[in-house]
């Protein structure tokens, strides 16, 4: 397989050491997910949203609903988007939600003509991201998970499930969190990132049999 990992952090993909004011428990996730792929024989490749403009444009707009050609950063991160069997979105969780550079990335790439068809204006959408086969959110938050479920209604997990790829027919969408960031020492930071790379490292392709019992229970 091979795995398209996005990063979303002002930090950076150097940050996943112990640097004070200069480290990231979400970059040290993306780097322990990274050596459970390679374990497990699948390639990948990472994209810094940290450059990213995240707003869309007018033009940016225009070529949505034209359909036309977009502008080069989009289309470069389209072509690699095309090529990946597997793809990670790892992003701290702020005011319940993703970042900026995170939501731009789904609103500027995720484009009609590309991630899907809409036949008719306002009904169902087609999937156009075949090899696409799954979405996992990689996530660092303070907030206990019971409780960002429970109280906030897991904001950012339901707009990349049901808001975003099952609406685009991407049947296989996971979560994986740190919670409670802030009141961890470093034994059970270690702990939780060894349980990310055990986890990358069991990723395997969907075949037709387990792709089926995904939608079947979604």
């Amino acid at each position: 397989m091979h795995v398209l990992l996005v990063l979303d952090h002002p930090y950076g993909v150097g940050a996943g050491g112990d640097v004070p004011h200069r480290r990231s428990l979400v970059v040290a996730m993306l780097d322990a997910a990274r050596d459970g792929l390679e374990r497990a024989g699948h390639t990948h490749e990472t994209i810094d949203l940290a450059d990213l403009d995240p707003a869309m444009t007018d033009d940016d707009l225009v070529a949505w609903r034209r359909q036309t050609e977009p502008r080069a950063d989009v289309a470069a991160l389209q072509q690699r988007l095309a090529g990946a069997d597997h793809l990670v979105l790892a992003f701290p969780v702020w005011w319940m939600s993703m970042p900026a550079r995170t939501k731009g990335f789904l609103d500027r790439v995720l484009t009609p003509g590309f991630a899907f068809d809409e036949p008719v204006p306002g009904g169902r959408l087609h999937r156009r991201l075949h090899r696409l086969q799954g979405v996992t959110a990689l996530v660092a938050m303070t907030t206990p998970s019971w409780l960002y479920t429970a109280w906030f209604g897991a904001p950012a997990r339901r707009i990349l499930d049901r808001g975003t790829f099952r609406l685009i027919g991407i049947p296989r969408v996971r979560w994986i969190a740190i919670d409670r960031s802030a009141q961890r020492g470093a034994a059970s930071r270690q702990r939780a990132l060894e349980r990310v790379r055990r986890r990358f490292a069991a990723l395997r392709p969907l075949t037709r049999q387990s792709a089926s019992a995904v939608v079947s229970s979604s």
